[in-house]
């Protein structure tokens, strides 16, 4: 049983928005931190956002004011609203979950062991 799918990716222009689903049951993920990354072709995995289980957030400087992280009530499926995007923010984006909990802060430092698979988001002019 894989821990984490994500789902939501696809094509979209630029300015255009999405939302990234990542669906957690089955692992408690609601306790500890979870984050989004991503990565484009030729470059390093950059982290998005992060959450910790008290639904704080932190965010990238370059997503802030543009991406959302969140969870539903049932803490089972985070999300990533993304809007006004950009070519840039084509890549693999992936969900995480680290074995651990903690402040805004520790989640955005701590190493995440547990990863979703990725789905594709491309924006295009």
């Amino acid at each position: 049983q894989v821990p984490l799918v994500e789902s939501g990716g696809g094509s979209v222009q630029v300015g255009g928005s999405l939302r990234l689903s990542c669906k957690a049951s089955g692992y408690g993920a609601s306790n500890y931190c979870t984050a989004w990354f991503r990565q484009a072709p030729g470059n390093r995995r950059e982290k998005i956002a992060t959450l910790n289980a008290h639904d704080s957030t932190m965010y990238a400087d370059f997503v802030k004011g543009r991406f959302t992280m969140s969870r539903d009530n049932a803490k089972t499926t985070l999300y990533l609203d993304m809007k006004s995007l950009k070519p840039d923010d084509t890549g693999m984006y992936y969900c995480a979950v680290a074995r651990r909990g903690g402040f805004a802060a520790i989640c955005w430092g701590v190493e995440y062991e547990i990863w979703g698979q990725g789905t594709q988001v491309t924006v295009s002019s």
